[in-house]
C-alpha cells in the first residue's frame, strides 16, 4: 500500500511542480522591433527567471487583438505602443503603480490606466546634402516653403501613431490656426505607408526632409549619414510610449514583475543605448549624442484630448489628402 502510494503520489507532484512552472511565465504584445525583443526576453528570463512569451504585431493589431479578447484575455502585458492607442482604449487596461514610481519624470505620466515606457520627441530629419544651411526648416511653418514641394517625407497619419502625433502636435501649438497650418505643410508631403521608412527616405537623397521620432532619425545620425535633427523652435511634443497591464491578465502577477523590470534603471539605460530614446526616469542616461531635452521647445501634450479627436481629425487628415491628391 505504501508503495503504491509513493507511485501515485509522484505523478502529482511532478504534475503540481509543472503546473507552477508553467505559470510563470508572462504574454506580452508588443510592436517593439524584433532587435530589442530579441534582446530583452532573455535578460528578462535571466533576471527573474520567468518565461516572457511575445506576440509581435503593429500597434493597431495589438489593440484590435485585446478587443477581440477582451471576455477572455490572453494578453498580460501591452508593451511598447504609442500612447493615443492606449488612452483610448484605456478601458481595456488595468491600473498599476509600479515600484520606484517616485523615479518617474512628471512630464510623461499622462497616462489613464497606462505607464510611460520611453520618451519620444517628434522632430525633423534633415539631409545636408540637398537642404543648405540657410535654407534648413527650423520651425513647422518653414515646411510650408514651395522649395520643398514634393521634398517632405511623412508617414500616413490614419495608419502610422506617430504620424497622427505629428498632425496633434501642430493642432495643439497652433491652436485656431492649426489646420491651415497643417494644410499648407501638408501640400509639400510624400506620404509613406511606413513610418520607419521616413528617415531612410531622407538619408537615401529620396526627400530632403522627414517628420519622425527622435530615435528613428537618430540611428541615421548615429550611422554616419548626411542627416541631422532639427527641434522645432516653435515646439514640439515630447511624450511617452507605453507599457500597459491588461485587464484580466492571466498571469498578474508575472506582469507586475515584467513591467517594473521594464522601468527599472538598467533596463532603461539600456533602451536609451539601443534605441536612442529617451529615459522616462529621472536618473535615466542620456544618449551622448542628444540635446538635454530641457533645451528643447516642448509644449504640453494631451493625450486624452488627442485620442478624444483622432475620429474627426483623422477624418478631416483624409479629406484634405483627397483635397490635394496626394
Amino acid at each position: 500500500m505504501v508503495v503504491l502510494l509513493l507511485v501515485l503520489l509522484v505523478p502529482f507532484t511532478m504534475f503540481a511542480a509543472g503546473q507552477k512552472e508553467k505559470a510563470k511565465k508572462v504574454v506580452l504584445y508588443s510592436a517593439h522591433t524584433q532587435e530589442i525583443i530579441d534582446a530583452l526576453v532573455p535578460r528578462f528570463k535571466a533576471d527573474t527567471g520567468i518565461d516572457a512569451e511575445v506576440v509581435k504585431m503593429g500597434s493597431g493589431d495589438v489593440i484590435a487583438r485585446v478587443k477581440a479578447e477582451k471576455s477572455n484575455p490572453q494578453c498580460d502585458v501591452i508593451w511598447s505602443i504609442g500612447g493615443e492607442q492606449l488612452e483610448a482604449n484605456s478601458g481595456l487596461l488595468q491600473k498599476y503603480i509600479p515600484k520606484e514610481w517616485d523615479k518617474i519624470e512628471n512630464v510623461f505620466k499622462v497616462g489613464t490606466n497606462w505607464l510611460p515606457y520611453t520618451g519620444i520627441v517628434m522632430v525633423f530629419i534633415v539631409n545636408t546634402k540637398l537642404v543648405p544651411e540657410n535654407l534648413t526648416p527650423e520651425k513647422w511653418t518653414d515646411l510650408s516653403d514651395p522649395r520643398l514641394k514634393g521634398q517632405i517625407s511623412s508617414a500616413r497619419a490614419d495608419k502610422s501613431g506617430s504620424s497622427y502625433m505629428q498632425l496633434a502636435t501642430v493642432l495643439n501649438i497652433y491652436k485656431d490656426r492649426g489646420w491651415d497650418v497643417y494644410k499648407s505643410i501638408l501640400k509639400n508631403f510624400v506620404l509613406s505607408g511606413s513610418s520607419s521608412a521616413v528617415p531612410r527616405f531622407v538619408n537615401d537623397g529620396e526627400q530632403a526632409v522627414g517628420i519622425t521620432l527622435e530615435d528613428n532619425a537618430y540611428r541615421y545620425v548615429k550611422g554616419g549619414g548626411p542627416v541631422k535633427i532639427v527641434y522645432p523652435k516653435d515646439g514640439t511634443t515630447a511624450g511617452p510610449d507605453g507599457i500597459a497591464l491588461v485587464k484580466g491578465a492571466p498571469h498578474p502577477a508575472e506582469a507586475k514583475a515584467f513591467i517594473n523590470w521594464a522601468l527599472s534603471k538598467p533596463i532603461q539605460d539600456f533602451l536609451v543605448e539601443k534605441m536612442g530614446r529617451r529615459a522616462v526616469r529621472t536618473d535615466g542616461a542620456v544618449s551622448p549624442g542628444l540635446p538635454p531635452l530641457s533645451s528643447i521647445k516642448t509644449v504640453p501634450y494631451n493625450f486624452a484630448w488627442s485620442a478624444r479627436n483622432k475620429e474627426k481629425f483623422v477624418k478631416k487628415w483624409t479629406e484634405l489628402v483627397q483635397e490635394l491628391g496626394l
